[in-house]
């Protein structure tokens, strides 16, 4: 919650500052157009917060994982690091009473500390030393070396001056001590902002990690065979899926019975995540890279029907009457008026299948894939290696984006007269 709270307002400064400091320049129609006007182009991304807004995530990544990659004064606060040092008081049942200190040495993940030699003291009660990894707990066994004379009991009733009892806890400078309801004392040293390099490494491991699986492979196979096979499955099962998908929507748009027939299917399984269908296409199409590109056709298909039906559909009428005004066929119609106004819709459905693949690549690479982005983050993350299930989702990310870039570019190219009457 602290981090989204954090994001929001970085949001809203950076957006009164950027407005206060940056003036528009142009003053023309064209900038003063707003989607009011029915004119989609009229919004267009503003790069500034583009910028403003890839830097605020990497910020707080790098802030809230202790980043050497920002100034330590960026960083949240951080687990407690060091010797911890706390004194308890000792009660035998004979009334007598005595105090310890316990020194607990908290080490970074991954440190192998040397443990101090402390004087055990005097009374019945010893000084004691102990280890307990940062972000951990554990419990601490001040009685173990304590002298207390046989059949008389012992217990600990008081920490640092505040007095304890089982199930309670004391909360010090160096984190919270609790007492187990059979009497045990348990340290859990403060754990601060930062997140546990376990469930969210810096950016730099993660960097380090890629350039150590792009130079040494993963599972035998090396960083590019693995996206160069997901990527193949991706773009076999989008081509299957819009050069089925196009002509059944194209059908659907232009016939009252392709429409009738098709639609129930269509839209019965439109909403119907691909993932359901793992366990079906494993049935009937096994294990191999058949059925994985299945699962990735069926999860394009729908999405290229509507689009193209949704693009016939949406034609100007009166077009079509112009047409055959000027005496066109219904060929010439077709190649003319139907097709040219319906690839804008073919174009941003291709852009949304493309997307909803790439999401379904990983799951169709959790059955028996040798090879493979999903391969890679699914195998990570059965033996928690954080930054590997990282990396290979930011280089999905990339590589969807890419994709996505030159879909536009090719829209641009191809579909000139997309937003024009």
């Amino acid at each position: 919650m602290i981090v989204f709270l954090i994001y929001a307002a970085i949001f809203i400064a950076s957006f009164f500052v950027v407005k206060l400091i940056v003036k528009t320049a142009t003053n023309d129609y064209a900038s003063l157009k707003t989607v009011t006007f029915g004119d989609e182009s009229a919004v267009r991304p503003n790069r500034i917060a583009s910028i403003l807004s890839v830097l605020t995530i990497f910020l707080l990544w790098a802030a809230f994982t202790g980043s050497t990659l920002v100034p330590s004064f960026l960083h949240a606060p951080g687990p407690f690091i060091g010797t911890a040092k706390f004194d308890y008081t000792a009660e035998l049942s004979t009334g007598e009473r005595d105090d310890a200190t316990v020194s607990i040495v908290v080490p970074r993940a991954g440190d192998d500390p040397v443990l101090p030699e402390v004087d055990p003291g005097d009374g019945f009660a010893k000084n004691d030393v102990d280890e307990i990894g940062a972000w951990r707990s554990g419990l601490v066994r001040v009685d173990r070396n304590d002298e207390v004379p046989e059949g008389v009991e012992h217990r600990v009733v008081a920490v640092d001056g505040q007095p304890l009892e089982p199930g309670g806890s004391v909360h010090t400078e160096y984190g919270r001590i609790g007492m187990s309801p059979k009497g045990t004392l348990n340290f859990e040293p403060a754990k601060g902002w930062q997140m546990e390099p376990i469930w969210l490494p810096a950016p730099e491991a993660v960097v380090a990690r890629m350039a150590e699986i792009a130079r040494d492979g993963y599972r035998d196979s090396t960083l590019w065979e693995h996206l160069g096979y997901s990527l193949f499955r991706v773009i076999v099962g989008f081509l299957c899926g819009a050069a089925l998908g196009i002509p059944l929507g194209y059908a659907m748009g232009l016939s009252d019975w392709f429409r009738g027939w098709f639609d129930p299917i269509v839209e019965f399984m439109r909403p119907v995540p691909p993932l359901a269908l793992i366990p079906l296409v494993i049935i009937w199409a096994g294990i191999g890279e058949t059925g994985k590109i299945i699962l990735l056709f069926l999860a394009a298909l729908w999405i290229m029907a509507i689009a193209a039906r949704a693009g016939v559909s949406g034609v100007n009428i009166s077009k079509v009457h112009a047409a055959y005004s000027l005496g066109a066929s219904k060929w010439q119609i077709m190649r003319h008026v139907i097709v040219p106004n319906s690839l804008p819709e073919i174009f941003t459905g291709a852009r949304v299948a493309m997307g909803v693949c790439w999401g379904t690549v990983v799951a169709a690479e959790l059955v028996a894939a040798e090879k493979g982005a999903g391969m890679m983050i699914m195998v990570a993350s059965k033996f928690q290696l954080t930054d590997i299930v990282i990396m290979g989702i930011i280089l999905i990310g990339v590589i969807g984006f890419g994709i996505d870039v030159l879909m536009r570019w090719a829209e641009r190219i191809l579909v000139p007269w997309k937003g024009r009457s």
